[in-house]
């Protein structure tokens, strides 16, 4: 039995191995499209909705690979929760540069100040449940649920008022299409918006 056991850790660790690795080069070149198509320029005549479009199809391309025989779904099922938690971490660098671009006069207040101080405290959150929430203690996982809701809720507010704000002005949010806060329609927020579902999907499978 023990040796059975051993046999199937072994391989359940080189699966995940292989999936982890499928999954960084694909996020890689992800990125790299990302930021040249933000480099291209050809976001910034684009109006609303189209960057919400993205968003939610980027989004359902991801969860799609998430319900299906895929290397995503493999990495996700498997990886430690708090490795999808810590990802949420580069929300600290989005919301103070929000913050930033406010100062400049580049970003309106109603998105900016509250839309950056909310990231900012997701993300230095997210590392704090890190290292103190163990996922296979019931304690642990409601302090993840806490954190879990707190941010979606958290970045379904930035991309709801990004949207109302766009379609009212498009000019005042034209900085989100122009690098670097390019990547966050064409890279980061679908993410973000993917592993909140993925780790509430998590968190209910271990409570049943």
């Amino acid at each position: 039995m023990d040796l059975t056991h051993r046999v199937s850790g072994s391989t359940t660790t080189r699966s995940l191995g292989g999936a982890t690795r499928v999954v960084v080069w694909t996020t890689a070149i992800w990125l790299l499209t990302a930021l040249a198509v933000g480099a291209s320029g050809c976001l910034e005549s684009v109006r609303p909705p189209f960057p919400q479009v993205l968003i939610a199809g980027l989004t359902a391309l991801l969860l799609v690979l998430r319900w299906t025989p895929t290397p995503v779904r493999r990495f996700a099922d498997a990886v430690d929760l708090r490795a999808l938690v810590l990802i949420h971490a580069t929300r600290v660098i989005a919301g103070a540069y929000f913050l930033v671009l406010y100062g400049r006069g580049e970003l309106p207040w109603a998105f900016a100040v509250p839309g950056g101080w909310g990231d900012i405290v997701v993300g230095i959150a997210a590392v704090l449940v890190c290292l103190v929430a163990r996922p296979e203690s019931e304690a642990g996982r409601r302090l993840i649920l806490a954190w879990n809701l707190v941010g979606f809720l958290d970045i379904l507010m930035v991309v709801s008022t990004a949207t109302r704000l766009g379609l009212t002005d498009p000019g005042q949010m034209r900085a989100l299409l122009q690098l670097p806060l390019s990547v966050l329609p064409t890279f980061l927020v679908p993410i973000i918006i993917a592993t909140h579902v993925i780790i509430f999907v998590r968190l209910g499978r271990a409570a049943r």
